[in-house]
Order: C-alpha cells, then sequence, then structure tokens
C-alpha cells in the first residue's frame, strides 16, 4: 500500500478530477543533472518531471510532523467529510510554505534530515514563539508518538534538497491552481447510512 500525490485540475469538471499533464513539471528534470545531487533526490525530480505525481508515502511522517497535523498528504480532512481526497491549490500552497521555512531553517544544521534534526529545528522555531512551553510540550509528545514501542526512533533519513524538490512540486501546483489527489491502494472509509 502506497500513496501518491498527482497533481490534478481543479476544480474538478464531470466526475473525476483531470490529472494535469506532465509537461507542466518537466523542468523538474533539470534537477537530475545538479552535481552532487543525492539519487532520491534525482529518482524524485524525475518521476515528477515525468508523471506530474508525487510518491508521497516516504514522507508523511516528516511533513505531518513538519506542519503538525496527521494525514496531510493524505488529505484525511476531506476524505472524513465523505470528499474526494484532494488538496486545494491553497492547501498545496500551505504545505509547500511549511516545508520551505522548514528547509529554511534546517540548512544551519546541515543537509542530512533525520529524525533528531527535525526536533532540533522544531525547537528552536517553537522555543520563540507564543505558548512556546505548551507548543514544546506537545512536540514532545509527538516525537515520542513516533517512536517503536522498544522507543527506537523513525529510521528516515532525507536532505533539505530532497524535500526542496517535495515543497516545489507543491509550490508549482498552487501557483498554476492545480490540485493534488491523494490516491492511496489504502481502503476508502465506506460511507454512512
Amino acid at each position: 500500500m502506497g500513496l501518491d500525490n498527482v497533481a490534478v485540475q481543479w476544480p474538478r469538471t464531470g466526475r473525476f478530477y483531470d490529472p494535469v499533464a506532465p509537461a507542466e513539471f518537466v523542468d523538474f528534470g533539470d534537477i537530475v543533472d545538479v552535481p552532487g545531487i543525492s539519487a532520491p533526490t534525482a529518482a524524485l525530480a524525475e518521476l515528477i518531471a515525468k508523471t506530474g505525481t508525487v510518491r508521497a508515502t516516504a514522507y508523511t511522517e516528516v511533513v505531518d510532523l513538519i506542519l503538525g497535523l496527521d494525514g496531510v498528504l493524505y488529505a484525511t480532512e476531506a476524505a472524513a467529510e465523505d470528499e474526494d481526497p484532494v488538496i486545494d491549490p491553497d492547501g498545496c500552497a500551505w504545505i509547500a510554505g511549511g516545508i520551505e521555512r522548514f528547509v529554511a531553517a534546517h540548512r544551519p544544521h546541515g543537509e542530512a534530515v533525520t529524525f533528531d534534526s527535525v526536533g532540533t529545528v522544531l525547537r528552536s522555531l517553537l522555543a520563540d514563539g507564543r505558548l512556546a512551553e505548551q507548543q514544546l510540550r506537545w512536540l514532545d509528545s509527538r516525537l515520542d508518538a513516533l517512536r517503536d514501542d522498544s522507543g527506537a526512533a523513525p529510521q528516515w533519513t532525507f536532505t533539505c534538497a530532497e524535500l526542496s524538490v517535495v515543497a516545489a512540486f507543491y509550490r508549482r501546483c498552487a501557483d498554476r491552481g492545480f490540485a493534488v489527489y491523494a490516491e492511496s491502494a489504502a481502503p476508502r472509509r465506506a460511507p454512512q447510512t
């Protein structure tokens, strides 16, 4: 079971959403030729360039943690209301902005984005905010909830460049008025009767 975030035309016409032509993302292919680009970043950029799609499964935990909500890339709020699981252009702008701000704050801590570095960056961002103590307690409980039964942290590792490509996908959708359809192999919730 995986999650794809597919760029679609907004608003939908008729019963279904029309996918956006990959030509709208073809310039993402240029990232592949950037010297020193990591293989995962290049693969992500190439997939976006060819399909207008992000394989979002790998990013769900880190994006939820960065943005402070659950199921962001699954568009669960819409799905819970028995609507299509779609992130509208404004939602795409919000996702892009949150990831962009996080990446900018992370760069002084290095290029590698790990569970520990995400916690460090989020703590520094929240420490100066309003209700800092409450937000830091929330963050600690959120980080603890992501640990497994033995207390081990998730083993994901990204780069700032990779997360920047993810943000750029959502930014492109927002700027051009596209939405993102959360296409998951997971079963949809049965309608209420």
